[in-house]
């Protein structure tokens, strides 16, 4: 599974970065770290060890959707957007990928992916009650990989080991990944879509997502930062912070990862990322907008984010919140 390793970092040290609390009594706690990039990419702020080696997950798919505009092929708007999405599995979503996938002469048997739900519980909730079962279109990374198997035919590319860590298209998104964030992969893993997974350091992740949002226009990385940003509900979904983050905070470039990562940029070169140690996903919101805070942003959708309730005899009784 793994091409190459790093040896396992283990820091009991890790600062708490959210607190559980239930009936006004603190039950748990969650640790991590973090980085935050002033402007000019320096960093201000760090919490934990943020330059050790981690899997950023699905926050490495701009990355991945760069290497794939790079590889030549055309893609724009909604379809970019998908591209680089961990999409909800909602109606439109779905759509799109089977209209990428014609295009390109591809079929859903074509996508490598596991089968799955849709990602978002209430889509999910709604798909069972439906009777269907888990499908490959339906896993939240089918648009990436629609990407990358409509790109391999016009390079002449195998199409059955796109997924293959020594496949053209992967050594590119390899490249692709070190550039952004200025530092060499440290590990090569395979995520849960069953893409090569390139490991590097929060700092480095929070300087991919400043090099995106700096990007020359018409360079690939601008491409998906613009097209991110100007149709967010196709990179996340209707009820993400993703997208609630990329519509109302101006310029902001916003993807999580599974195992609780998260970066951001915004357009003026400041940018983050944090992941969460334990990889608990409730403690993204309130961590991403206490994050957001230190950058200067507040309001409702900082406000939105932050609410995690804990629930018990049907009532909210307490929630997660941020502890630094």
């Amino acid at each position: 599974m793994t091409s190459s390793a790093a040896p396992s970092v283990i820091s009991p040290a890790l600062p708490v970065l959210a607190e559980v609390v239930r009936s006004g009594f603190v039950e748990g706690h969650h640790r991590g770290s973090l980085v935050v990039l002033a402007a000019d990419g320096s960093v201000e702020r760090t919490l934990g060890d943020p330059t050790a080696p981690v899997f950023p997950r699905s926050s490495n798919k701009p990355m991945q959707a760069a290497a794939v505009l790079r590889a030549g092929l055309d893609l724009s708007g909604e379809r970019l957007a998908l591209a680089a999405a961990s999409h909800s599995g909602e109606g439109f979503h779905i759509e799109l990928v089977r209209t990428m996938l014609a295009e390109h002469g591809l079929t859903p048997d074509d996508l490598q992916t596991p089968p799955d739900l849709p990602l978002d519980p209430a889509e999910a909730e709604t798909y069972l009650a439906a009777g269907r079962v888990r499908e490959r279109i339906t896993m939240n990374c089918s648009g990436k990989h629609a990407a990358m198997l409509a790109v391999c035919a016009p390079n002449g590319w195998d199409r059955s080991s796109y997924l293959d860590p020594a496949h053209p298209l992967q050594r590119l998104v390899h490249q692709v990944v070190e550039e952004a964030a200025g530092e060499p992969v440290t590990a090569v893993g395979t995520d849960g879509c069953g893409a090569p997974l390139m490991a590097i350091s929060l700092v480095g992740l929070a300087r991919a997502f400043r090099s995106f949002v700096l990007a020359e226009p018409g360079t690939a990385e601008r491409r998906v930062a613009d097209a991110m940003r100007a149709h967010p509900e196709y990179v996340a979904g209707t009820r993400r912070p993703d997208t609630w983050l990329m519509r109302e905070v101006p310029g902001a470039l916003s993807k999580m990862g599974a195992e609780a990562v998260q970066a951001l940029a915004l357009p003026d070169g400041r940018a983050l990322a944090f992941k969460v140690d334990d990889g608990a996903t409730r403690a993204l919101g309130p961590v991403l907008a206490r994050s957001l805070n230190l950058l200067g942003i507040d309001g409702p959708v900082v406000s939105r984010i932050a609410h995690t309730p804990l629930f018990g005899g049907g009532g909210e009784v307490g929630g997660i919140r941020a502890a630094f």
